[in-house]
């Protein structure tokens, strides 16, 4: 059987899954989850197949947070090396909200939780986070929208 197009030999490529996350500021403060590793993170999740990463972040906020939430821009990417054999390749997004009053979260977190940007170097949480975090508070300071 002839294929009508060259099939890809990238079966040896590494394969990442795609995690999808978002920074949601409320009152000056970031929203975090925390996870059954007890680390902080940043609502969002698995990207789906052929779903947009920016429409994946605004489901994963709403199924998570119950907050309809609009993308921003796309804040960094990188690999996060959860433990040997499990990396994910990260993509965060800075993310804006209609205000609310409360939050809620879904079963698959431990807790929900807003801290003060002061706060956040000391968390248990991955170091990528703490960087999308910076630049997404300070493209906030320089826009003035915070």
């Amino acid at each position: 059987m002839i294929l009508p197009f060259p099939q890809p030999q990238d079966n040896k490529a590494h394969r990442f899954p795609v995690s999808v996350k978002g920074i949601v500021i409320h009152d000056r403060k970031v929203v975090l989850l925390k996870n059954e590793r007890d680390e902080w993170e940043l609502p969002g999740g698995k990207l789906e197949l052929g779903e947009a990463p920016e429409v994946c972040v605004v489901r994963e906020i709403e199924e998570e947070l119950g907050l309809i939430a609009q993308t921003g821009p796309l804040l960094d990417a990188w690999i996060y090396h959860i433990f040997e054999g499990v990396d994910v390749l990260i993509l965060t997004y800075g993310c804006s909200t209609a205000p609310f009053s409360e939050i809620m979260h879904s079963p698959e977190h431990k807790a929900v939780g807003l801290f003060p940007p002061e706060e956040i170097p000391s968390l248990r949480m991955p170091e990528g986070y703490k960087k999308s975090i910076r630049t997404w508070l300070d493209y906030l300071k320089d826009a003035k929208i915070q």
